[in-house]
């Protein structure tokens, strides 16, 4: 974090507590100026360090709507560990929207994945198409959250 001084670090803590401040908002919570608060912002995002801006959304709230009931963390073995490989299956995983998230991970299993799936016949179903007929995958080994205890995007800065 060379580049980055104390503004910035401050910036990036409100923006992660709540991105929908206006800049105005977020230049009196840091003290800076607007327009030197609007460009800071706008570097940060040049430079990476603000990937993008989302809503996180209630997954209990929106349950009865979406159906998505059910979330299973998955562990992923495959047989053979090549660069190819390894790729060629994250790249199935990720473009799977209930897989909502995807680790390479090490040692243990090649991959843990989040997914959220509406019942248990859902789950079976995706976990047929995602792992039992790709003959690369040795063991797929899922646990079923009973409850989230925590779940945050905010990094310690």
């Amino acid at each position: 974090m060379n580049d980055l001084d104390d503004f910035d670090i401050r910036i990036l803590r409100q923006l992660q507590l709540d991105a929908s401040l206006s800049n105005q908002a977020l230049a009196r919570l840091v003290h800076v100026s607007a327009p030197t608060c609007l460009r800071r912002v706008k570097r940060l995002r040049e430079a990476g360090y603000i990937e993008r801006e989302v809503a996180i959304l209630s997954m209990d709230k929106l349950a009865p709507i979406t159906g998505f009931g059910l979330t299973a963390l998955v562990e992923v073995t495959l047989d053979v560990q090549n660069a190819e490989r390894l790729d060629a299956f994250e790249r199935r995983a990720c473009s799977e929207p209930r897989v909502q998230q995807c680790y390479r991970v090490s040692p243990g299993p090649d991959f843990m994945l989040i997914i959220y799936s509406t019942d248990m016949p859902a789950y079976l179903a995706l976990s047929q198409s995602l792992f039992s007929s790709d003959a690369n995958v040795r063991n797929a080994r899922a646990f079923f959250s009973v409850k989230r205890g925590k779940l945050t995007t905010q990094l310690p800065l």
